[in-house]
């Protein structure tokens, strides 16, 4: 099969996604491997400044691989756009870092408490004011 390569995908849902591809031929059926699809919004500020807002695709899962059936496709373009490919290439080790340097959550990190001790602390700091 082919090499893996650069697209954008627009989905008979609707949704269009940008992400690095495998195509595989399972069954004789061609599937396409995804990795990190995101999905890219052209935004405008105020200012008449221009920019992208990037998002996953799937937001609920921390997995960044997918298999899309060709039957879920209306049209695939490969693109060579640098600019597409970078912000790609940046959302990919954001993500990376992000997941690498999760802190650990700890009961030192903060007080925690039930709503009924917190009323009475705060009740007992504002008396005390």
């Amino acid at each position: 099969m082919e090499e893996d390569f650069y697209a954008s995908i627009k989905l008979k849902t609707g949704e269009e996604i940008f992400a690095r591809v495998l195509p595989q031929d399972e069954e004789h059926k061609i599937i396409l491997i995804v990795t990190n699809p995101i999905m890219v919004t052209h935004m405008s500020g105020r200012n008449g400044s221009m920019g992208y807002k990037i998002e996953p695709w799937m937001k609920t899962t921390t997995e960044d691989m997918f298999v899309i059936k060709m039957d879920d496709i209306i049209t695939i373009c490969e693109t060579n756009d640098i600019e597409m490919i970078m912000l790609h290439q940046s959302f990919v080790q954001k993500v990376g870092d992000m997941k690498n340097n999760r802190p650990n959550i700890s009961r030192k990190m903060g007080y925690l408490a039930n709503v009924n001790d917190a009323k009475d602390l705060l009740e007992k700091i504002f008396k005390n004011s």
